[in-house]
């Protein structure tokens, strides 16, 4: 894929678009998020605190930075298989999720002894953000 194919504005709408389901998603499941973590929002709210401007940001900076590379990862598969349609995109986004998101965030939260709640909230946060990527960056196409 060179340089200069690539729909950067597909890319960059893409990437905003999964970001802002994120805010969403986790908004309307913090409960569960912070039962799933085994924190209550007062411990959570006293961590926050604690943190300084920067780094109460970076979380929100590094996610977005990852998904503009998911969005130009995805531009590439979608570019390299010919297939820029909506629908094309959300398949290629959940089939890649479920070969590499789900295997890669289980195999990490199994191991580090994060409960089950967490697994399925965060995964499914992944799917999300992935079905969305794929169907921007393939309805915008090339």
């Amino acid at each position: 894929m060179m340089a200069h194919s690539v729909n950067y504005l597909s890319v960059l709408i893409a990437a905003v678009a999964a970001w802002l389901f994120g805010g969403v998603y986790y908004t309307s499941l913090s409960k569960y998020w912070l039962a799933a973590q085994g924190k209550t929002l007062e411990q959570c709210q006293a961590e926050q605190a604690a943190k300084s401007g920067a780094a109460k940001a970076a979380p929100f900076i590094v996610v977005f930075i990852g998904e503009l590379i998911m969005a130009w990862a995805m531009y590439g598969v979608l570019f390299h298989m010919g297939m820029f349609t909506l629908r094309a995109g959300a398949i290629s986004g959940a089939a890649l999720w479920l070969g590499f998101v789900l295997p890669t965030i289980a195999g990490n939260y199994v191991f580090s002894g994060k409960k089950p709640m967490l697994i399925v909230i965060d995964s499914a946060a992944w799917f999300g953000a992935m079905v969305i990527i794929g169907a921007i960056v393939g309805w915008m196409g090339k």
